[in-house]
Order: C-alpha cells, then sequence, then structure tokens
C-alpha cells in the first residue's frame, strides 16, 4: 500500500464511506451483528414506508430509544479522530451510512450522511422540511412549517439515500476511496467502489473482515476499525 498512498499528492481529495464497524466500536448496536438491532426487529417493521404507515408508534419508538443512546454519552473514538487529523494535510469528505453524529463529535468538517440523521426530524409532507430534534418524536408533533405529520429524518428500505448528485461529484474530484467499517451489502454505497474502480482511482478497504464485495479493493486492512484507521493514517502521512 505505501507505493499507492506515496501517489496521493497532499491536499488531494479523499472520498471516505464510514459504515456501522466505525460506531460499533463507540457502544453503538450495529443491524447486522448476530445480537444486532435487526435481531429483534423486522425491517419491514421499523424501517420501511410502508411500516411506518401500518405502526407509527413502534417505529416511533424504535428511534426514540436509539436516539436516547447516542445522546446518553456516546463519544467519538480513536477511529472517528484519527480522519479529523488527516484533514491537516488532505481534504476528507465524509460520506456516512451511520446515523449517528460522531464524526461531528469528532469535529470532521465536510460530512454527508446519505442515510439521514437520528438526531433530525423531518415533515411526511416536505423532504425540504428538516428539523434538528434531540427528544423524542411521536404523532402528536406537528411540522413547524406546515403542520403536517413528522417523521425520523431516516432513509429506509426503498427509499432514494440523500445528496445522491453532491456525493458523485465528490466522488469524480477525489483521488483516493476509502472504505470502513462497512459489510458491502446495502446499495448504492456498496456500488461506490465499482464506481472508483471505473475512474482507474485506488481504492481501500479497512474493515474487520473482507467485505462482500472484496475483490473491488486494490488494498486492504482487516482489523477493528480504530486500529484500521490509525495503521491507513500512518502509511498515507509517510
Amino acid at each position: 500500500m505505501n507505493e499507492l498512498l506515496l501517489e496521493i499528492p497532499v491536499n488531494s481529495n479523499i472520498f471516505v464511506l464510514s459504515g456501522a464497524g466505525i460506531s460499533k466500536e463507540s457502544g453503538i448496536q450495529t443491524f447486522r451483528d448476530s445480537d444486532g438491532l435487526w435481531n429483534n426487529h423486522r425491517i419491514e417493521d421499523v424501517a420501511s414506508p410502508e411500516g411506518f404507515y401500518r405502526n407509527p408508534t413502534l417505529v416511533y419508538d424504535f428511534y426514540n430509544n436509539r436516539r436516547r443512546e447516542l445522546n446518553s454519552g456516546t463519544e467519538a473514538n480513536k477511529g472517528h479522530f484519527d480522519l479529523v487529523g488527516l484533514e491537516k494535510s488532505f481534504k476528507i469528505n465524509i460520506i456516512t451510512q451511520n446515523i449517528d453524529d460522531l464524526h461531528e463529535k469528532a469535529g470532521s468538517s465536510s460530512i454527508i450522511h446519505m442515510h439521514g440523521e437520528l438526531n433530525k426530524a423531518r415533515c411526511i409532507m416536505n423532504d425540504n422540511h428538516v428539523f434538528d430534534w434531540f427528544e423524542d418524536l411521536n404523532d402528536v408533533h406537528k411540522c413547524p412549517e406546515c403542520g403536517s405529520q413528522m417523521r425520523p429524518h431516516i432513509v429506509w428500505f426503498g427509499e432514494m439515500p440523500l445528496q445522491m448528485d453532491e456525493i458523485h461529484d465528490l466522488a469524480e474530484q477525489s483521488a483516493l476511496f476509502v472504505s470502513i467499517g462497512t459489510s458491502g451489502e446495502v446499495y448504492p454505497a456498496a456500488g461506490f467502489v465499482t464506481m472508483f474502480k471505473d475512474m482507474r482511482k485506488p481504492t481501500v478497504e479497512l474493515n474487520l473482515e473482507p467485505s462482500r464485495n472484496q475483490d473491488q479493493f486494490d488494498y486492504a486492512i482487516h482489523k477493528p476499525a480504530t486500529l484500521a484507521v490509525e495503521e491507513f493514517t500512518k502509511l498515507l502521512l509517510k
């Protein structure tokens, strides 16, 4: 990997895709582990528009619990802070599948939450009516702009991820793709590595174990996210 990273000029844009693996080391449950969140919930019940309209109380409660857990002292870990440290030498653009705010807590300056954010709520009638939200959310809360029902600002299965045009623009501007702590199973995020391969740009995987699309990566470090990010940053800054 040393030869690859020596070819990345200082101040280059680096596209970082982060997933559940980096948040897990801060104590946040993942969805796909054997003891993860999906183990106790059907995806279609708590992470789909149909589930919300069928039983909004269940969905509100699910995300209210996640929000309380996040805001009860969950802190960014060394992996998050190491990415912030890279900003001294490179333009780090983080595109995260995570709905927590740990990249923000660490101090990263460029973050896109493609799957939404736990600490925000939005109107069901107008996707542009988005509000910071740190308390429990339920059906008594109405949109401050138009009075419609509110929902978690989360991208559910069957919905289009957020800011995809901006994400593609950043990919075109970037010299390197780095995937951290993601399974390679959820699209379109899992397809980003193919996009970089098509542009003939180098790709790096930092993950506990090989992802589903491991054959698309030029280089990989398979360790817990914090250790993998630390090793990667040391190589990049040499």
